[in-house]
């Protein structure tokens, strides 16, 4: 009988490209994912990878296998749904994780709620972000991600994924107490375009957002400063280092010194916040209270339609 872990393992490979590269998004050694295809391809008694000068390559019997891999694996997720169905599905253990503003704004508030609603669930929440956070769904890590489309990361229709819309958050400007555009109600993106602007010092969403957009409103960033911390940013924002775009949602700083400015016009970005989760597991009962949880938390964080200050 197959180990659905190891087709699992095989996936990785497939995806990354070599064992090593699998084995780290994997937390494994290379020498255990080396394991785990041996004795898959002794299982099923074919050749899984062949050298090639000094890497591997997956062999015409492990992609005939793969195109079966995601469903397989769907269907021991739907498997694993009918068991967790079977009992009351209020027990057992459940791990959320996001980027640093969802676990803020969504789901620390989604798990307050299921503390209340489903006292015997073990509630683990951590923080990830980008394609790791969908590494940390396969390899069984996680069971509910919030995430939003970033480049290099699966595609909406991934088979191996199911993704449920949470909201669709505006991006506004954000820049310093007595900014000339500090008083305006809403301004157009171009208005910024000889600013100095801050940005993610990480290749993350945030700087492709902005790269994004002020190239469709016309002109490029001259980035000036780069932070990795919404706490940075804010301090550089503050003391008239630069501008950048942030969610509607991030609270602000207290002190006044750095104001929030929507956008109008034809360019005003706004992203998609998803709720994901492995394909097929959506059914199971404690993945499903999250979902609910999480769909609460977005329709009661979107209520208002003002900015949050």
């Amino acid at each position: 009988m197959i180990d659905i872990r190891r087709l699992q393992v095989l996936r990785a490979v497939a995806q990354h490209g070599t064992v090593t590269a699998a084995a780290r998004a994997l937390h494994l050694t290379p020498s255990a994912v080396s394991q785990q295809i041996r004795q898959l391809a002794r299982e099923l008694d074919v050749e899984l990878l062949r050298p090639e000068g000094r890497g591997i390559r997956l062999t015409s019997e492990a992609h005939v296998l793969l195109r079966h891999a995601d469903a397989l694996s769907a269907g021991w997720e739907r498997a694993l749904a009918d068991l967790a169905a079977h009992g009351r599905g209020e027990t057992g253990r459940l791990s959320l994780i996001g980027y640093p503003t969802a676990i803020a704004t969504l789901i620390a508030p989604a798990a307050a709620r299921l503390r209340v609603e489903r006292p015997g669930l073990e509630l683990v929440v951590g923080q990830s972000d980008g394609t790791p956070a969908y590494e940390e769904l396969l390899g069984g890590r996680a069971d509910i991600a919030v995430t939003i489309p970033v480049q290099g990361g699966p595609s909406a229709d991934d088979p191996r994924f199911e993704r449920r819309p949470l909201f669709r958050e505006p991006q506004d400007l954000f820049v310093p107490a007595g900014h000339p555009l500090a008083e305006q109600a809403a301004v157009e993106l171009s208005e910024a375009a000889r600013d100095p602007w801050i940005e993610s010092s990480d290749e993350c969403h945030h700087r492709q957002l902005v790269q994004t957009a002020c190239s469709a409103a016309g002109f490029t960033p001259r980035t000036a400063h780069r932070a990795s911390e919404w706490t940075g940013v804010f301090a550089l924002i503050a003391h008239g280092m630069g501008v950048t775009l942030g969610p509607r949602l991030l609270p602000l700083p207290t002190d006044g010194r750095v104001v929030r400015v929507p956008l109008k016009g034809a360019v005003t970005p706004v992203r998609s916040v998803f709720a994901v989760v492995r394909k097929g597991s959506a059914h199971r009962p404690a993945v499903a209270h999250g979902l609910d949880a999480l769909c609460s938390a977005a329709a009661e964080l979107t209520a208002s339609p003002e900015p949050a200050v």
